[in-house]
């Protein structure tokens, strides 16, 4: 029989939970569901697996306390760390979350050295820099879901303006993984059509602004905690992109070492660019032109994604 790959997923809660299922779904690989909680993951690994009947899938779901099961991984997708409640930013997350990032990252270079990183915890492009540094990974092996999400929801909110199928639109969204993103109006599409000669100006801006404040929306309504189907679905589509070697062009928050020519002040962060994702990792960063109110907003976006970075105290 030949060998499946092996997926783990570092945090059991509901991110975590529906990133195996959806893993699972595709028979992407074995996954492995670890949480520091005794005995929680397994059950949440159980309850997927009985389903693998009713959902036509044939893998291994397992879960796990301890952080050695994350060895031999080839894929290890961090989910781990508290969520945003009520009146919390991105940002409020940091100081707990770092602590919560780098232990993970001590563990994954220990036990899974090899492996491709996608980093869900917030703040996200904070989070994804504590990786590479904690882990000592090459920049291609560490990678920040992002991009893939802020474009969707961006899609998604296009799609509802304009009673049309989603399938049918492209965005694309740079910059960090909070309030100050980037939605690309002159990278977006209907079939081809450019979303300025479908909607007026002020709509557009009414979207983007949705789009920017799309996860604190979902935070208000659930009252309990943050979203965690849609970031599921986007972190398992990056991992297959990665296990299939499918070079995918897609936004994700990547290691910049000087790309958009963002200057020597900011280079070296991890910021939400287009990105071809292969079997390879990121096997390339790819610079699209910008006009100048776009490039001040990346830059701007940038600026807050270092001064976060220089609160970070590894």
């Amino acid at each position: 029989m030949p060998r499946r790959d092996k997926i783990a997923v570092i945090g059991a809660g509901n991110g975590g939970q529906s990133t195996a299922l959806f893993l699972a779904e595709k028979e992407l690989g074995d996954v492995t569901l670890i949480d520091i909680v005794p005995d929680m993951p397994k059950g949440k690994a159980l309850d997927i697996l009985e389903g693998a009947a009713v959902g036509n899938f044939d893998v291994k779901v397992v879960g796990a306390s301890k952080m050695e099961a994350v060895s031999g991984a080839d894929v290890v997708i961090v989910t781990a760390g508290s969520v945003r409640k009520p009146g919390m930013t991105r940002d409020d997350l940091l100081d707990i979350n770092v602590k919560v990032v780098a232990s993970v990252a001590e563990e994954i270079k220990q036990h899974a050295p090899e492996s491709f990183v996608i980093v869900v915890t917030n703040p996200l492009d904070v989070m994804a820099w504590v990786m590479k540094e904690k882990t000592g990974f090459p920049k291609e092996r560490v990678v920040g879901m992002a991009g893939v999400l802020d474009s969707a929801r961006f899609s998604a909110f296009i799609a509802e303006e304009l009673d049309v199928s989603v399938k049918d639109v492209s965005a694309m969204v740079l910059g960090g993984h909070g309030d100050s993103m980037v939605p690309l109006v002159s990278c977006t599409s209907v079939s081809g059509i450019p979303l300025t000669e479908l909607l007026p100006r002020d709509k557009i801006e009414k979207l983007i602004k949705r789009t920017r404040f799309a996860g604190g929306e979902i935070v208000k309504l659930l009252g309990t905690g943050s979203a965690y189907i849609s970031p599921a679905m986007s972190v398992v589509m990056m991992a297959e992109a990665y296990l299939k070697d499918q070079k995918r062009v897609i936004g994700a928050s990547a290691y910049l070492s000087g790309e958009y020519g963002i200057s020597e002040g900011i280079s070296g962060i991890y910021l939400g660019v287009p990105v071809k994702l292969s079997g390879a990792g990121v096997e390339a960063i790819i610079e699209i032109g910008l006009d100048d109110d776009e490039m001040k907003m990346l830059v701007a976006s940038a600026d807050e994604v270092k001064e976060q970075i220089e609160k970070v105290k590894l």
